[in-house]
């Protein structure tokens, strides 16, 4: 169930401004309002791959910038996080798969907002459960499901970058 506008609190950040048009503040709020079971304040960051790295470093001692990162501190009575997506591992991506930036986009915010509110993938059934979700809601969006390309989709059950963290 979809929330409504006023059940976002929604901060846009871009550090790298390199696919600002694609990130339109309607869309990532309704990509993240689609996720959402309950009222959230998300702060969306979008990095370059410098601060990427950095990220991914501290918080999960990768030497790597990741495609998202999720930081949850709250889940209840409101979601509460931060979710970082680096601009050029999601164009990479994208490409590498062959599917639109923005449909990538929207697929990784959807997986991050529910990573925010407890979802993880940790053991394969997790994993399984998640990407049926995801697959759903990217679908209501309009985009293609995010798993069917699963060929040429590295598959992310433990290693996709989202991590609690915070």
């Amino acid at each position: 169930m979809a929330l409504d506008r006023e059940a976002l609190t929604l901060s846009l950040q871009f550090a790298d401004a390199a696919h600002r048009a694609v990130l339109a503040r309607h869309r990532v709020g309704r990509w993240l309002r689609a996720a959402l079971e309950s009222p959230a304040e998300i702060a969306v960051r979008i990095v370059g791959a410098a601060e990427g790295l950095r990220l991914n470093r501290e918080f999960r001692g990768q030497g790597h910038a990741t495609n998202v990162l999720t930081f949850d501190y709250e889940r209840s009575p409101r979601v509460v996080a931060d979710l970082v997506l680096c601009a050029p591992v999601v164009e990479r991506e994208a490409k590498a798969m062959g599917v639109p930036i923005e449909a990538h986009y929207a697929h990784l915010l959807v997986h991050g907002a529910l990573h925010a509110q407890g979802l993880d993938h940790q053991r394969s059934d997790e994993a399984r459960a998640m990407e049926a979700r995801e697959s759903a809601i990217v679908i209501s969006l309009g985009f293609a499901d995010p798993y069917a390309t699963a060929p040429k989709r590295p598959r992310r059950a433990r290693k996709d970058g989202a991590t609690k963290a915070g």
